[in-house]
């Protein structure tokens, strides 16, 4: 299964039923799942593990050292959960001494020509559009989509269920469940579709609506919003993970429609 034109490391682990196709390079630090497809003229680094039944497209690069300059040569890793799918020309850089790793979750999709920097962490059933920029030190949770073109600079957060529009450049903080736009970026309401093709209810939804209401459209500060939801709304898993992500985001959350300047 492994073709007589790549190069892979008799070092390497390789599972059952892997592939690797014509042209590859596959260092010896390296682990690759049950059930992995690796195309062609992919380049795997020391530290990569890969898990089962990913596919990885040509010209993917994957666990290269971080473009990073305190980078010394430490070893770290690049995780890459079961099921992920990085598509043609993805870049994905293994962590540095701060972390120790980059790690990108379960089921996901990178489209191609994407970035991910060193010491990232992606959660499960992330998209990722062609050609985003995603610096180090990013967090970005579960089932959030990030539209082509987009770039989000270094210890940036993106909270779970989050839609953020094409083109998007991402300076501030994205909270759990909203979409985002519009040039400069902005809150631009919840991600409802989304929200309902995972099995939320309306009356989740509409909690969730109630909250940004009171963040965005009651014409109060970010903590005095906080206060308000605190004192007025009964506590619930994702009342509290909204306010814990934007009570752990020293940087601020995105503003309202109308609130934010260039």
């Amino acid at each position: 299964m492994i073709h007589q034109l790549s190069v892979v490391d008799k070092r390497a682990k390789i599972g059952k039923n892997v592939i690797i196709e014509a042209f590859t390079s596959v260092a010896a630090d390296v682990e690759i799942g049950e059930g992995t497809w690796i195309g062609s003229n992919v380049t795997i680094y020391e530290g990569a593990r890969i898990g089962n039944n990913c596919k990885i497209f040509p010209g993917t690069v994957i666990s290269a050292v971080p473009q990073d300059l305190k980078f010394d040569g430490e070893v770290t890793q690049v995780i890459i959960g079961n099921g992920t799918t990085l598509r043609e020309c993805v870049t994905v850089n293994r962590g540095t001494k701060a972390l120790g790793f980059t790690k990108i979750g379960e089921n996901c999709l990178i489209m191609a020509t994407s970035h991910i920097a060193h010491d990232c962490l992606i959660g499960d059933n992330v998209i990722i559009a062609n050609g985003c920029g995603i610096a180090g030190h990013v967090e970005i949770g579960d089932y959030s989509i990030m539209g082509g073109l987009s770039a989000i600079q270094q210890f940036g957060k993106i909270g779970k269920h989050a839609m953020i529009s094409g083109g998007s450049l991402i300076r501030k903080d994205i909270p759990p469940y909203v979409k985002v736009g519009r040039v400069p970026i902005t809150y631009a309401g919840i991600n409802s579709v989304g929200l309902r093709r995972r099995g939320y209810s309306n009356e989740k939804i509409f909690e969730i609506q109630k909250i940004y209401r009171a963040i965005f459209q009651m014409g109060l500060n970010v903590s005095q919003a906080v206060s308000y939801i605190e004192k007025e709304m009964l506590p619930t898993a994702e009342r509290d993970e909204i306010l814990t992500f934007i009570q752990n985001s020293p940087r601020g959350i995105v503003k309202g429609y109308g609130t934010s300047k260039e």
